[in-house]
């Protein structure tokens, strides 16, 4: 998988997920969601879903989880995806053909 992999999946799921979404909720979810709307009084219980998923992304970056599952999935980072670029296409590697090592030295 590539850059250009991630792009369209991104767009897919995108698309795919619409403006609302339904997300069904176990006994324990629904315990820590009520918890967090009395204490913190939002007007919409989808507030709090949405600083959820704020939450949940920004750990995930900031752990580095993300890079090793996009490392994973699509052999990029979150930063070249955010560039547009691999770093082989930022730093001119891929430019160079690849050295026969086997051959180097033969004359």
């Amino acid at each position: 998988m590539s850059l250009d992999d991630l792009n369209a999946d991104v767009k897919n799921a995108y698309s795919d997920l619409g403006d609302d979404i339904d997300v069904d909720l176990d006994r324990e979810t629904r315990n820590e969601l009520a918890m967090l709307m009395a204490a913190l009084d939002p007007e919409d219980p989808g507030e709090l879903v949405r600083r959820a998923v704020h939450a949940l992304y920004r750990s995930t970056v900031d752990t580095g989880d993300l890079d090793f599952h996009l490392r994973q999935g699509y052999d990029v980072t979150y930063d070249e995806y955010l560039s547009g670029m691999t770093y082989d296409e930022m730093t001119g590697a891929d430019q160079y053909p690849q050295r026969d090592d086997e051959r180097r030295y033969q004359m």
